[in-house]
């Protein structure tokens, strides 16, 4: 898993929520992780990663999530498994197989 990956993990766990996380770097990230994505209305999607299924909104303008989006976004990597050290966890774990 890159740097970029868990800086981006790090800013999404970090309280105040920022406002400046893009939704092309979260879907990336989610991609990374194994993500699947489907189109539901308009800008929403259905996203299920770990057998966890969630609804997340896409933004429309700036690209940019709103910090209501990044704390919805944090609740569902937190039911999904996902926090910096399930991170850390699955990188050593990737890393030992090579």
């Amino acid at each position: 898993m890159s740097h970029k990956h868990k800086r981006l993990l790090k800013s999404i766990f970090t309280e105040p929520s920022s406002g400046n996380l893009h939704w092309r770097e979260i879907e990336s990230l989610l991609n990374h992780l194994g993500a699947e994505f489907q189109s539901t209305h308009g800008a929403r999607l259905t996203v299920v990663l770990n057998k966890v299924e969630g609804q997340l909104h896409r933004p429309h303008h700036s690209g940019a999530l709103s910090k209501h989006d990044v704390r919805h976004l944090r609740e569902f990597l937190a039911l999904a498994g996902v926090t910096l050290s399930s991170y850390d966890e699955l990188r050593s774990s990737r890393e030992d197989h090579r």
